[in-house]
C-alpha cells in the first residue's frame, strides 16, 4: 500500500480485533468518505475479546479514504482511515 500524501494522516488500529463501521446492523455508519470529523468523534468499533471498543478521532479533518471493510479482522497498527 502506498503512503498517504504529506497533508494526509492515517488513523491506525490501536488493537487486534474485528472492525465494525456502524454501531449495529441496519443503521448508518459512523463515517463515510467525505465526512468531516472532529476530535472525539467515533469513527468505528473494534471488537476485541468480546469487548466493543469505540475508536475516536484525535484530530480534525475529512475522511479521504476508508481502508477496511465492515466485519474484517484488523491487526495492531493497521491503517483504517486516511484523513486530510
Amino acid at each position: 500500500m502506498e503512503a498517504p500524501p504529506d497533508n494526509h494522516i492515517e488513523i491506525k488500529s490501536p488493537m487486534v480485533g474485528t472492525f465494525y463501521s456502524r454501531p449495529e446492523p441496519g443503521v448508518e455508519p459512523y463515517v463515510r468518505t467525505g465526512s468531516r470529523i472532529t476530535p472525539g468523534k467515533t469513527l468505528c468499533i473494534i471488537e476485541a475479546m468480546k469487548l466493543l471498543n469505540e475508536i475516536e478521532a484525535d484530530k480534525a479533518g475529512v475522511i479521504k479514504e476508508i481502508l477496511i471493510e465492515n466485519g474484517q479482522a484488523v491487526e495492531y497498527g493497521q491503517p483504517l482511515f486516511v484523513i486530510g
